[in-house]
Formats: structure tokens, sequence, C-alpha cells
């Protein structure tokens, strides 16, 4: 019984551990371009936004499309591993990583531009190349930003239902994570469970902006 019920606990943090470092990479690369391209692309950034807006299950619908068994995508990783991505714990990490990037995005693009342009100059006056400037001073720079993106994927990517139901289904002690876990328990009367996972993910999500708001105050 206790295993029943820590399996979706676990299984939801190491999801949303992986599709957090996911995004952290994805987020900073995509704000670091947009940031440096001279250009406005606009349709470009909105595409990066649209899961922020986009119903859960247009989400997933879409990734059904892009990822499923017929798909070209689908077929290559079938061939490569020898079985579909849909309803493996893969494709609850794509599910999450989709819905948490824009928030990392928003965030680390928000720290790049805070940043005083002529600090950055001064480093690239004393030789520093790009990615020394880049490394040494952007990003130290913008920490804060960054920390706080992260934290809200990792918050997201833990909460995810939707888009990770239709995509990676809900098999216990596979896909099941607690927002499914929680819903399935509800529908079949076993609500002290249910409000058991759902305490849980209340605490949770406390602590992550509650380290959120310690971050601000340290401004």
């Amino acid at each position: 019984m206790m295993n029943e019920f820590w399996s979706p606990v676990i299984l939801s943090v190491k999801i949303a551990c992986i599709s957090s470092v996911l995004v952290l990479v994805l987020g900073i690369l995509a704000a670091k371009r947009m940031r440096n391209d001279k250009g406005k692309k606009i349709f470009l950034e909105i595409l990066f936004l649209l899961p922020l807006v986009l119903p859960p299950s247009v989400v997933g619908f879409l990734l059904i499309i892009i990822f499923g068994h017929n798909s070209p995508v689908g077929k290559v990783f079938t061939w490569i591993f020898n079985q579909p991505i849909m309803f493996t714990i893969g494709a609850a990490v794509i599910a999450s990583t989709v819905v948490a990037f824009p928030l990392m995005y928003q965030s680390a693009k928000a720290g790049f531009q805070s940043i005083d342009k002529e600090i950055e100059d001064a480093g690239r006056v004393d030789g520093g190349t790009e990615g020394k400037v880049f490394f040494y001073i952007t990003l130290p720079l913008s920490l804060r930003f960054i920390m706080t993106g992260f934290i809200l994927s990792f918050a997201r990517a833990m909460g995810e239902f939707g888009a990770t139901l239709m995509f990676a289904g809900n098999i216990p002690g596979k896909t099941q994570t607690i927002p499914t876990a929680v819903y399935i328990a509800f529908e079949s009367g076993n609500t002290r469970t249910a409000w058991l996972w759902a305490a849980m993910m209340i605490a949770i999500s406390f602590i992550m902006l509650l380290i959120i708001q310690v971050l601000k105050d340290k401004e």
C-alpha cells in the first residue's frame, strides 16, 4: 500500500528534475538567441510562449501528432528504441518540458535584459570573448532570474496533468504522476488518498514559492 502511495510521488519528482534541467538549458539558449538576434522574431517568441496559454489537452494532442506511432519522429524513436515513445516516462518528461519551458524562457530573458550592456561591453574591451562574457558576466548577473525560472519550471513540471495524461497515460508504477493519481483516486471514491497526494503537492508548491519570495527579498 505504501509503495502504491509513494510511486507517483517518486516518479513526479524524477520527471520534474529531468524536465527542469532540460528547460534550464533550452530556456537559457533560447533567451540568449532572442536577445542577441537583432531581427524581431515575433512569431518565434510567440511559439515559445504558446504552451503557457494553450489548453493542456491541445498540447497533449499536438504531442501525439508529433511523436505518435505514425509520425516521422515517432517512427524513428520506435526504430531506435524498439518501442513507441507514447505511454512511457520519456513521454511524461517531454510533456512536462514543453509546458514548463515558457516559464524558464521568460525568466532568463528578463534576467538578460536587466543587465547593463556597458558592463558586458567592458568585459569585451578587456579582451573577453563572447563566450567568456556570457559565462562570467551575463549568467552570474542574471542568476537570480534563472533560479526563479528553474524553481517555477520544477513546480510546473510537478503539477502537469492534461498533456501528460493524454501523451503518457496513467499507468501505475510507470507513468502515473501525483496529478493523475489524485484524479483517479478522487474518481474512484478514494478521497483520503487523494487528499494526501493533494496536500503533498500543496506543500511542495508552497515551498517552491517561498524560496522565490526569499530570493526576491534579497534584491
